[in-house]
């Protein structure tokens, strides 16, 4: 894990959850030192369940990155700063079936002391321990507008919870 990182209480953390996966994105990651895959996302959350700390992240079934969520029992979210918002960009419009997007995309990988993969330039890491797994379901929205709005094509988010147990910031 990149030294200029300290750990943190995700308690302690003073970060607004609206701007920081709305407006600065984040990088969910998930896999090992001989593979992994990253990509973008803007739609999450973070809260208390089970009483534990969590995230909520969000994954169509579409986007290479499921699957490593889905075979690993953990997963990072990695936030950074404006100055990377080009790498994310390419991180969310680039799939990892297609080459090697994460070289492209000029980040450096790094691994957590539990072999999670985040990134160097990251300013905000939370490694989580996948809880939940499930899909939405068209029958389970109460908003029938919304489900055809954002699901015309029916490709239905897979949804994850994961306890965050590990953070660490600038």
């Amino acid at each position: 894990m990149a030294v200029k990182l300290k750990p943190i209480a995700p308690e302690q953390l003073t970060h607004n959850p609206f701007k920081l996966i709305g407006e600065r994105w984040t990088l969910i990651t998930a896999g090992n030192k001989d593979t992994f895959n990253t990509m973008t996302a803007s739609w999450g959350g973070f809260g208390v369940l089970w009483n534990k700390p969590v995230v909520y992240i969000f994954i169509r079934p579409q986007r290479h990155t499921l699957g490593f969520v889905q075979r690993e029992s953990h997963f990072t979210l990695s936030f950074f700063g404006e100055e990377h918002r080009p790498a994310l960009q390419l991180l969310g419009s680039r799939s990892g079936r297609d080459g090697d997007k994460v070289a492209a995309s000029g980040l450096t990988p790094v691994f957590t002391e539990m072999g999670n993969p985040t990134f160097e330039e990251a300013t905000l890491v939370m490694e989580c321990r996948k809880l939940f797994d499930g899909t939405f379901k068209p029958e389970d929205f109460v908003v029938e507008n919304l489900r055809d709005t954002v699901y015309p094509n029916g490709d239905f988010h897979h949804v994850f919870v994961g306890e965050i147990v590990g953070c660490w910031e600038e």
